[in-house]
C-alpha cells in the first residue's frame, strides 16, 4: 500500500535470521522477524501468520514497526524476509526484484485491493451526482477547511501510502487540496465522525478494511483505469488499478527459510477473513494474538492446507 491508504494503519515482513528449521543448531528454533506496517489489515495478517508460525511450526517470531520503503531496503541486509501484503509498488519491485535481485514474489495473498476516493453514504444520497468526479468542483465549497482556504479538502492518510492523489487533483483540474491526516486511524475517525455528525468528507480510502462493515461509504467514479495510464506518476489522470495483493520475500528467505517460507508461500485468504480479524482487534479490543487465535480456532479448514507437509 499503502503505508494503506493509503487507501491508508501498513505490508507484513518475516525474517528468518538463522534460516534454519526448528530443531537445527543443537535444538534451537528458527526465528522469523515480522515488520508491522501502519494499517490494521496488515497487522491482522501478520498476527495470523505469526500465530501459525509459532504454534504450528515452532518458530520464534519477533516484530518491529517500520515504514514500507525501509522494509524493502532491508531485504539486502537480511533484516527482512517477507512482505506479506504488497500494494503494487512497481518502482520498488523493479529496484529490488529485477535490478538488485534481493527479493522475489511468493504469490498472491488472496485479497482483492481497492484504492479510491469516498464520501459518506448520506452525501451520496443528498447529492446524487457527487459520485462523478466531473461534478466535484461544484461541491468544493462543502469540503473547505482552514488548511485548504477556497479549495476543497481531499483527506489522505499516511503520505507513504500508495497514492496518486496530488497528481489526480492537478491533472483532472479539480479545485481541491490533498491534506495528509497521517494515519489509517485518523482516516477511520474522520469517516466515523462524518457519518455520525453528517459533516462533509471526501477521503482517500481502500479495501479490504473492517470499517466497511460498520460505516457506509460510497466510492467516487474517477476516469476508468486502463493499463499504462499510471505509468507516468506526474501525468496520472485515471482511477487506481485493481490490486491483486501479493507477498514479497527476500531471496535468502526463499532459499533458506524452509517450512516458514513454505507457509508464507501457501498463505491465501479473503478480504472477509482479514476484516474479521481486524474487526476483532479494533471493535472487540482483542490483542493481535487473541484475534489471530480466534480466527485460527474457527477456520482450521482454511489454514490446514497452508501448513507444509
Amino acid at each position: 500500500m499503502k503505508t494503506l491508504a493509503g487507501p491508508l494503519v501498513a505490508v507484513l515482513l518475516l525474517t528468518a535470521c538463522s534460516g534454519e528449521e526448528p530443531g537445527a543448531a543443537g535444538g534451537s528454533l528458527g526465528t522469523v522477524n515480522i515488520d508491522l506496517h501502519a494499517w490494521v489489515g496488515y497487522e491482522a495478517q501478520a498476527a495470523v501468520l505469526a500465530y501459525l508460525l509459532e504454534h504450528e511450526l515452532g518458530y520464534k517470531v519477533n516484530t518491529r514497526a517500520v515504514k514500507e520503503d525501509q522494509s524493502w531496503r532491508d531485504f539486502e541486509s537480511g533484516k527482512v524476509d517477507v512482505i506479506v501484503e504488497s500494494w503494487g509498488h512497481n518502482d520498488l519491485k523493479k529496484e529490488f526484484i529485477e535490478e538488485k535481485k534481493t527479493a522475489l514474489s511468493a504469490g498472491l495473498t488472496g485479497n482483492k485491493g481497492v484504492i479510491g476516493w469516498y464520501v459518506p453514504e448520506w452525501m451520496a444520497k443528498k447529492y446524487p451526482d457527487i459520485t462523478d468526479y466531473r461534478n466535484l468542483n461544484k461541491y468544493a465549497r462543502l469540503f473547505r477547511t482552514e488548511k485548504t482556504g477556497n479549495a476543497g479538502q481531499l483527506l489522505d492518510g499516511d503520505p507513504t501510502f500508495v497514492t496518486n492523489d496530488e497528481a489526480l487533483v492537478k491533472n483532472l483540474g479539480l479545485n481541491y487540496q490533498v491534506v495528509y491526516s497521517g494515519s489509517e486511524d485518523a482516516l477511520i475517525k474522520a469517516a466515523q465522525a462524518a457519518t455520525k455528525n453528517r459533516t462533509p468528507l471526501l477521503m482517500y480510502f481502500y479495501e479490504p478494511q473492517w470499517l466497511f462493515t460498520k460505516v457506509k461509504l460510497v466510492k467516487i467514479a474517477l476516469p476508468a483505469y486502463a493499463v499504462g495510464c499510471d505509468d507516468d506518476a506526474a501525468k496520472v489522470a485515471c482511477d487506481y488499478p485493481p490490486y491483486l495483493l501479493d507477498k514479497i520475500v527476500s531471496r535468502r528467505f526463499a532459499e533458506r527459510g524452509g517450512r516458514a517460507y513454505e507457509l508464507v508461500r501457501n498463505f491465501s485468504w479473503t478480504n472477509d477473513a482479514q476484516n474479521a480479524v481486524a474487526s476483532d482487534m479494533i471493535n472487540e479490543k482483542m490483542s493481535a494474538e487473541q484475534a489471530a487465535k480466534r480466527w485460527v480456532d474457527e477456520n482450521k479448514i482454511v489454514w490446514k492446507d497452508w501448513i507444509p507437509r
